[in-house]
């Protein structure tokens, strides 16, 4: 029955590549339906250009309040020509004021250092004339000077070097006004190109790992993160203790992983930890337990035995970082420790028994093996196993079911993202549509967290895009994502573009839903299977894009995202870059240098594309790089 299914699923992925069956290409990127801020009573905090408003601080308002005031007195100016004055609460006494308050029950960072979220919520309300901006701390309030911007001023933070500040000589906001927000995750993480502590705060990411922000009111940093064990137990310590090193299947020793089972190594560890959080000068109050990137992990008998005990190659490592919280928390009880869960130790345990400490986290990586072009709860296809079947016949949602078993395990969980196609980062990946319902579901299991690590150094095809898309719905699941997408596709590409390139994403993403599977680590360059008609469709579209009117800039990000398409196509050999050609490897010359003059210079995450006199224009470009 199951073969036969299968026929079946493979004949209907071959009728939809083929152009044989219709697909929908109207998508639903998910969230609720947009409605603009209502306005039934209009309070003028400027009317005509003119204000009688100033901006209220109490007299010991700390530097993240006082940036909240410049940011609201900046943006205002920007959008309305009026210059509010910033003044302390006893001297704004009798005039109208937009009032930037804390909760005085709000817990503060530096006492709880895993509580970030505590003081990030905020409430926008109006009592007379007096407009209140009141966070349960002071970034809380900071962010409700950004969302009423955005609400009421139309401000928008698309990128670092793309702001859009509308110009009015009215600032209206409604004299009932009265709503609390609570962001959907307590940590955010996504730098982009170019970020700043400045672009950070305006976007609502808490997450730098290294910098500390006080002046945008802090940031989650860490004293060690990403790959730590080395730096925990040093490599240098093999040749004496190779006991402390990872024994693999066949009886030798290896310095890829640590046998977390040895008891001296708790011990090196923790002397190590004490070093590097004594070194630090930033009050970081988070330190990392990281793998190195492969899974060679110990098989020694104690290992082995953990294993099985608690059913999953992850349990010595959650033993190990509980081990080394405990030890540390006398000295440092506002410390939090997280780890990966990542490759052989993603999984969790099958005995619930082997729960994390409360200051213990699984970073949360197995994304990795997902489809990213159907619902996480709906797909069963992981990376290397991306069947024709699993497009229409139901699969266990393995991965989604992982993850809410995490949640049972550790009282926080923080999800690692990568949204690219690191192997083919220059061609269309196909996770726009399957953005909102993802996260969606990880803030129903109750993850607390969302660290995405690929906005920064990467050139992906509509990076930024993807980039703005998800600081939106970290901030709040239920944002309509196409109502986002349709804002940014229209000031960073052009009004004129913008519908194009929408009908563009849109015609991709179904597509590729109907016919493949989109992974982050794919090693195929075809994405999807487009019939003819489709294509000379997407053809004219492009067309049309790079023809429309608007900004050099936005010009050239079009350009930008065209090569994406061209790429593809490349691969493929499609159209101009057809065998049939005689002219195709003048195609893909200049295919070359229109990367170049977009500065992008890899179309793989893993290399640089060489420079052009070492590279055979008969092939196709999905080899350049590698």
């Amino acid at each position: 029955m199951k073969i036969i299914k299968g026929i079946f699923a493979l004949f209907q992925v071959i009728l939809f590549a083929a152009g044989l069956l219709p697909v929908d290409t109207k998508v639903d990127y998910g969230g609720t339906p947009y409605v603009p801020p209502q306005i039934d009573e209009p309070l003028y905090i400027v009317q005509n250009g003119c204000s009688l408003y100033s901006i209220s601080l109490s007299e010991d308002a700390d530097s993240c309040l006082t940036t909240a005031a410049q940011e609201l007195q900046t943006y205002v100016e920007k959008c309305c020509g009026v210059t509010l004055p910033i003044l302390t609460a006893d001297t704004a006494t009798g005039a109208p004021v937009i009032s930037l308050e804390v909760e005085p029950t709000g817990v503060q960072t530096a006492e709880v250092g895993f509580s970030i979220h505590d003081e990030e919520s905020f409430r926008l309300f109006v009592e007379g004339s007096t407009l209140h901006v009141r966070g349960t701390g002071s970034r809380g309030t900071l962010y409700g000077v950004y969302t009423l911007l955005e609400d009421y001023a139309g401000v928008r933070w698309f990128t670092p070097t793309l702001e859009v500040t509308p110009k009015s000589p009215d600032f209206i906001v409604d004299a009932h006004l009265d709503y609390s927000v609570k962001p959907s995750f307590s940590i955010r993480r996504n730098d982009c190109a170019g970020t700043s502590d400045a672009y950070r705060a305006r976007s609502k990411m808490n997450v730098s790992f290294w910098k500390t922000a006080e002046d945008y009111g802090g940031a989650l940093t860490y004293v060690l993160w990403d790959v730590t064990l080395d730096k925990l137990i040093p490599d240098n310590l093999f040749s004496e203790h190779p006991e402390y090193f990872a024994e693999q299947e066949d009886g030798s020793r290896s310095t890829d992983h640590i046998c977390l089972s040895n008891p001296d190594v708790l011990t090196i560890a923790v002397e190590n930890a004490r070093a590097s959080i004594a070194a630090d000068r930033r009050g970081a109050k988070y330190l990392h337990v990281g793998q190195k990137d492969n899974t060679n992990y110990c098989r020694c008998t104690l290992c082995e035995a953990t294993y099985a005990r608690y059913g999953s190659v992850c349990a010595p490592t959650i033993l190990f970082t509980n081990a080394l919280a405990d030890a540390l928390d006398e000295d440092y009880p506002d410390f939090m420790f997280t780890f990966y869960a990542y490759n052989e130790t993603d999984r969790p345990p099958t005995d619930l028994s082997l729960r994390c400490r409360a200051n213990v986290a699984p970073v949360l990586c197995g994304l990795h093996k997902a489809c990213r072009s159907h619902p996480l709860t709906e797909c069963g296809a992981v990376d290397g196993q991306e069947t024709f079947d699993n497009l229409h016949i139901p699969q266990k949602a393995t991965i989604a079911e992982d993850f809410k078993i995490w949640t049972k395990v550790a009282d926080t969980t923080y999800i690692y993202d990568y949204t690219i196609n690191f192997l083919n980062t220059a061609q269309f990946f196909s996770n726009l549509g399957t953005l909102q319902s993802t996260m969606r579901y990880m803030h129903d299991i109750g993850i607390t967290g969302y660290i995405y690590n690929c906005g920064d150094g990467h050139e992906a095809a509509f990076n930024e895009l993807r980039n703005y898309l998800l600081c939106r719905v970290q901030w709040d699941v239920d944002c309509n994502v196409s109502h986002c997408m349709n804002e940014f596709l229209a000031a960073f590409y052009g009004e004129e573009a913008a519908p194009y390139l929408r009908q563009i994403l849109d015609i991709q993403t179904a597509q590729i839903r109907a016919t493949a599977h989109a992974f982050d680590f794919d090693w195929h360059y075809q994405s999807g299977f487009y019939p003819p008609l489709t294509a000379a469709k997407l053809d004219n579209l492009w067309k049309k894009a790079l023809a429309a009117e608007g900004t050099d800039e936005q010009r050239f990000n079009v350009g930008k995202a065209n090569l994406s398409w061209e790429y593809f196509k490349a691969n493929l050999f499609m159209g101009r870059y057809s065998f049939l050609n005689p002219l195709r490897m003048k195609a893909n010359e200049e295919l070359y240098d229109s990367f170049r003059a977009h500065g992008v210079n890899r179309v793989c995450s893993f290399g640089i594309i060489p420079e052009k006199s070492e590279v055979n224009f008969m092939d196709r470009p999905f080899k350049w790089g590698r």
